[in-house]
């Protein structure tokens, strides 16, 4: 336990040591990360392929069209091969 509070005091003070001008520094670079359009991109495409592999609703392939407005979906488990 006297190891704990001496770490935890020991960060503290390296911590304050760095100062408001770092943690600016930090704060701002993550901001900036997290605000980047490359990131926004990354983490949409991963969602997305999250919920397909957790969606419960199975996944629909046109079968042939019935006629120009009509087509047929079935779950790709149940298509006839």
């Amino acid at each position: 336990m006297l190891r704990l509070i001496i770490g935890l005091a020991a960060g503290y003070v390296l911590g304050t040591k760095a100062g408001r001008a770092r943690y600016e520094q930090i704060s701002a670079a993550t901001r900036a990360v997290a605000g980047s359009p490359v990131t926004r991109k990354l983490v949409s495409v991963g969602r997305q392929r999250l919920s397909d592999r957790l969606s419960t609703r199975p996944q629909l392939e046109p079968m042939e069209p019935l006629d120009e407005r009509t087509t047929v979906l079935v779950p790709q488990d149940q298509l006839r091969r």
